[in-house]
């Protein structure tokens, strides 16, 4: 634009402004315009992208925690199988129905065997849970720490499975015994278990 003086152009007569002028301008245009479609339209759109890019990648994390769950699924499931059966196994070491009278006797029994005094000795109501029952004893036995020792040992050693947990149990010296004699009384609940046969399982049983 050598040669012409930009104050002393018309700019309300436009068309008359030299070649090299009226270029410049329409330069100056289309720069804006490009800015204002920039900012306007391809501004937005670039943040979108931006967005749907992030969303992408958390699909695509989601999609591979999933599709790693669903390969361990099979296994999973076998893993599940065979702690069932375990615990169909463990139940079935458990007395029977049938035999739960004779463990009772047995343990009682046991305690006589080492020369314990039951005052008290009174098997509960039974009281089945989902795979198993339970039936609590009331008791109340005078003798020594080794002969209560001897009783537990007795138990462990009857030719069934039997387990045997303690509530509410207080062991305390005899009243009016010598100090340091070893005459003790225990009394509380002991429960025992037995495994539930299959027709106590099903949903209709009777007593369910």
């Amino acid at each position: 634009m050598k040669g012409f003086d930009l104050n002393n152009l018309d700019f309300n007569n436009a068309g008359a402004f030299p070649v090299p002028v009226k270029a410049f301008f329409c330069a100056i245009v289309v720069v804006v315009i490009g800015f204002l479609t920039w900012y306007l339209f391809v501004d937005d759109q670039q943040l979108e992208l931006e967005g749907l890019e992030r969303k992408e990648a958390e699909l695509k994390i989601q999609f591979e925690e999933k599709q790693g769950r669903a390969v361990n699924l099979q296994a999973l499931k076998d893993q599940l199988a065979e702690m069932e059966l375990m615990l169909q196994q463990m139940l079935k070491q458990l007395p029977s129905k049938t035999e739960m009278p004779d463990i009772i006797v047995d343990i009682s029994q046991a305690a006589l065997s080492t020369g314990i005094q039951s005052d008290l000795f009174k098997p509960g109501r039974e009281s089945k849970r989902e795979f198993y029952a339970e039936k609590p004893i009331e008791l109340r036995m005078e003798g020594t720490y080794h002969q209560f020792g001897a009783f537990v040992s007795g138990v462990a050693s009857l030719p069934r499975v039997v387990i045997m947990t303690m509530h509410d149990i207080e062991l305390k010296p005899k009243a009016g015994t010598v100090l340091g004699s070893g005459a003790l009384i225990l009394q509380g609940t002991v429960k025992t278990y037995r495994y539930l046969d299959d027709d106590e399982t099903q949903p209709n049983a009777g007593g369910r």
